[in-house]
């Protein structure tokens, strides 16, 4: 079987990095890599890191480019890579507008699309935007959906979708994993990586911030950003925030706490080091979802700065809170985790819901047709 594996942003090179490795060592599979840079700055670190190379690259991204004008040219840069290559299969991942245009490419080729973390879903269109209906319309082409909870299962089952599923775990636990094995059996890295971050101080407790969501943009970002101001006024903490390199979120978040004493805004970082960072942290503040699924695995409690989630295994399991992007409720949850030891030690259960490190194996036997146990949280 020929398979193309196509996505363009940091979170899905993370999240595909062990399913590309999996996938080059499987003989029944003639499989090759295509990137379309809608996160060039950001991706190549992770491309290093994984020992990635891209057999085909496009470059979609444009200056103030609409969300339409980037769906068009990732569109027709895919359609011609497809034109190329002939493959059997497309594998994309997740909810980004690469992961929908490269889907739907395939889709009107009638090129079999397989879709990787099946099945999320908010039950609000308008958020996550635009990645609530990305994932909706990939879904419904797609015909492997690998799925990695059994809820994100009966979500994709409810809507009648006609490709077959399975639940595999995510991905991104098989990369944390590694990652973590690496940091473990590597004296020098782990050295180095303390150097690099010699600024901490470790009788602070460490809060990690990650922001990026497209509905937080203007208000939202400033909510938080005025929220952060507040819980750097404590003397028992220190924020540390890698600011995303989108204008949108970069220009507020620098605005409102660039030169703050306890505040350290830093350039994205690679994921090595993002990983060792979350190792260290306290309590991470995060819109993002991939940090809500691996935060867990690590014993981190996680606020997600938005006010619903595709991801509520970790809320049932009381690991991580919605806390929206209000000021107030933000500054309330962040204290009582800080204040109160009972509370904090009930959300470090080192418990994943989201997977075992094994959900590349299981999707290329699904692949393969080899049968395989499905993943239980």
């Amino acid at each position: 079987m020929r398979i193309v594996s196509i996505f363009g942003t940091r979170p899905e090179a993370i999240k595909m990095a062990p399913l590309v490795a999996a996938l080059r060592a499987e003989p029944h599979f003639d499989t090759s890599l295509c990137i379309t840079g809608q996160h060039r700055e950001m991706l190549a670190q992770v491309m290093a890191l994984f020992d990635l190379r891209a057999e085909h690259q496009l470059d979609v991204m444009q200056p103030n480019q609409s969300l339409n004008g980037l769906f068009a040219r990732l569109l027709t840069g895919v359609d011609a890579m497809l034109e190329r290559v002939q493959p059997d299969c497309v594998l994309v991942h997740g909810d980004t507008t690469t992961a929908a245009a490269a889907a739907l490419a395939a889709f009107q080729r009638r090129i079999r699309v397989g879709h990787v973390e099946a099945g999320l879903r908010s039950g609000d269109i308008q958020s996550p935007y635009p990645e609530e209906m990305n994932r909706r319309l990939v879904d419904s082409m797609s015909t492997w959906l690998f799925a990695p909870t059994p809820a994100a299962r009966d979500a994709a089952l409810s809507e009648k979708v006609s490709g077959r599923i399975w639940v595999t775990g995510n991905t991104v636990i098989d990369a944390l994993v590694a990652t973590v094995a690496k940091l473990d059996s590597d004296a020098a890295l782990e050295r180095s990586l303390a150097e690099r971050y010699g600024w901490l101080d470790a009788r602070r407790k460490l809060l990690l911030i990650t922001g990026h969501r497209r509905e937080n943009f203007g208000e939202g970002f400033r909510n938080i950003c005025a929220a952060l101001q507040d819980l750097a006024q404590r003397d028992d903490v220190q924020i540390v925030y890698p600011v995303h390199l989108n204008p949108n979120v970069r220009d507020v978040v620098q605005n409102a706490l660039g030169g703050h004493a306890n505040v350290h805004l830093i350039a994205p970082v690679d994921y090595i080091d993002f990983v060792w960072l979350m190792r260290r942290a306290y309590l991470i503040l995060t819109d993002s979802g991939g940090v809500q699924e691996e935060a867990p695995s690590l014993g981190k409690p996680v606020l997600v700065l938005r006010d619903v989630t595709e991801r509520p295994e970790a809320i049932a399991a009381g690991t991580v809170c919605l806390v929206g992007t209000s000021r107030e409720r933000i500054v309330t949850e962040a204290s009582r985790l800080l204040d109160d030891s009972a509370i904090y030690a009930g959300f470090c259960r080192s418990a994943n819901p989201y997977g075992d490190g094994r959900a590349c194996s299981r999707i290329v036997d699904a692949l393969c047709e080899r049968p395989f146990t499905q993943f239980h949280s």
